[in-house]
């Protein structure tokens, strides 16, 4: 009998506002994310991102990464799969108010191994500002 085992790496991802705006540019944003999960095929993989500050709308995206390769979308808008993306994959949290919210992979599959990123943006007077 082979078992095949799955890694979901998760680094560490202290992200800061990128942004133009000279008053924007004090505020900071900080998403945290654990640095690695290990899961076995099969089982349900579940990620967390926080925040220090609460999203205004939904906006809330996720990616994975493969090596050598772009971010590819997944989810967005906090739980909205994006086109193509397995019906394995969801999200969570709460628009509006939430900091805490969370990537659920049910049933991990070997083509599930990745880097995964959360990222945020706000809206502040009009102008958005992005988590990098």
């Amino acid at each position: 009998m082979i078992v095949y085992w799955c890694l979901l790496y998760v680094f560490r991802s202290i992200c800061r506002s990128v942004c133009l705006h000279p008053v924007l540019c004090s505020l900071v944003f900080t998403l945290t994310q654990p640095e690695v999960k290990t899961v076995q095929q099969g089982q349900k993989a579940t990620i967390e991102c926080s925040m220090d500050v609460a999203l205004t709308y939904d906006d809330l995206a996720w990616y994975q990464q493969k090596p050598g390769e772009a971010p590819k979308l997944l989810i967005h808008d906090i739980n909205s799969l994006y086109s193509g993306t397995p019906s394995r994959f969801s999200g969570s949290g709460t628009a509006y108010t939430g900091k805490d919210f969370s990537l659920t992979i049910s049933g991990v599959q070997t083509e599930d191994t990745g880097d995964y990123y959360c990222q945020s943006y706000h809206n502040i007077n009009s102008k958005r500002v992005f988590t990098q």
